[in-house]
């Protein structure tokens, strides 16, 4: 667990040293070796991790907008994935996707820029694992923000009403892109929204890995047992903008102040000296962890473009061919 959220972190920094490129100093989100929007998740390890640890390469994981921490955790290839966000033919996508619509079958990850999106897949994956009379589960991530979204509501009653083998995760950052919580939801704990499903709902306070590990433990279990769905809500801390280049504006500084006393990462160092690991041991760790990530980013950025002729390639549509390539102008 504290490997991954090391490797998580330096991801997301080492991101943001990359995507800033270019980028200053006057933000042009199209310049830069990663263009468009790019929402890095440092501060929200703990929910990736606590939960992951607990799931196989059958088992389903959708994540939002906001995912480089939970792939890492379940195991997405970190090569393929830089060379996706970075637009390279050998990304897992072919570079077609970018940062917020990841794919990778070989571990069932998915993941979309459209709020609450994966709720609905993760429940049907869900209906195909009982169907099947296979013990897989499926897990969904959310914001605090789209607990109220219509697809995440219908897929709560659904769940229950099919009993289904799936857990959903809240990660509560306190802010719904630049709104506070409390301006957006009339709920202060987002696990109560099980209470109207009538399936278990536990929040898990102060961003702690081991105690959403245990919670996910549970969760999971009473998936897999076939007992049916379950809803973590746990309060982790955006330690960056909503976006690459958000100014933050919205946050007090004593709240961005603070984070460095809320960061997991180093309480997770703690743990382990507390449970018998030396320093070395926990910078072999770390040191491991950040050297992955350096080599996943210049292994991405060897990647080769996409030949722009394959534009058209794996979408719904073709350019169009003889004589109504004459009427629409060809290549155009």
């Amino acid at each position: 667990m504290y490997a991954d959220m090391v490797t998580a972190r330096h991801y997301e920094e080492r991101l943001q040293e990359e995507y800033l490129e270019g980028k200053q100093p006057k933000f042009d989100i199209s310049a830069g070796p990663i263009p468009g929007e790019l929402h890095l998740a440092a501060g929200h390890e703990p929910a990736a991790v606590g939960v992951c640890q607990h799931l196989e390469d059958a088992d389903t994981v959708t994540a939002p907008h906001r995912p480089h921490h939970i792939a890492i955790a379940k195991g997405v290839d970190l090569k393929r994935m830089t060379a996706e966000i970075f637009g390279r033919e050998t990304g897992l996508s072919k570079g077609k996707g970018g940062h917020m619509h990841l794919f990778d079958p070989d571990v069932n990850f998915a993941c979309s820029g459209i709020i609450a999106e994966g709720v609905p897949p993760a429940v049907g994956a869900a209906l195909a694992a009982k169907k099947r009379n296979s013990d897989a589960v499926a897990v969904s991530y959310v914001g605090e923000g789209a607990i109220d979204q219509g697809g995440f509501l219908e897929s709560l009653n659904l769940a229950a009403v099919q009993n289904l083998p799936v857990v959903f995760v809240i990660e509560d950052n306190d802010w719904a892109i630049s709104m506070p919580k409390e301006r957006v939801t009339d709920v202060a704990d987002g696990s109560r929204r099980a209470d109207g499903f009538e399936m278990p709902g536990e929040r898990i306070d102060h961003n702690d890995p081991v105690a959403v590990y245990e919670a996910a433990e549970r969760a999971v279990g009473r998936a897999r047992e076939g007992n049916g769905p379950s809803l973590i809500e746990v309060q982790v801390h955006r330690r960056m903008g909503h976006f690459m280049g958000d100014a933050q504006a919205y946050r007090q500084d004593e709240e961005i102040e603070k984070l460095d006393e809320l960061d997991p990462i180093p309480k997770m160092e703690d743990r382990l000296r507390a449970a018998g690991l030396d320093d070395e041991r926990i910078e072999n760790l770390h040191d491991a962890a950040t050297e992955r990530v350096e080599e996943a980013i210049e292994w991405a950025k060897d990647q080769p473009q996409p030949d722009p002729e394959e534009a058209y390639e794996d979408v719904f549509t073709n350019p169009p061919e003889g004589p109504a390539a004459a009427e629409t102008g060809g290549d155009d």
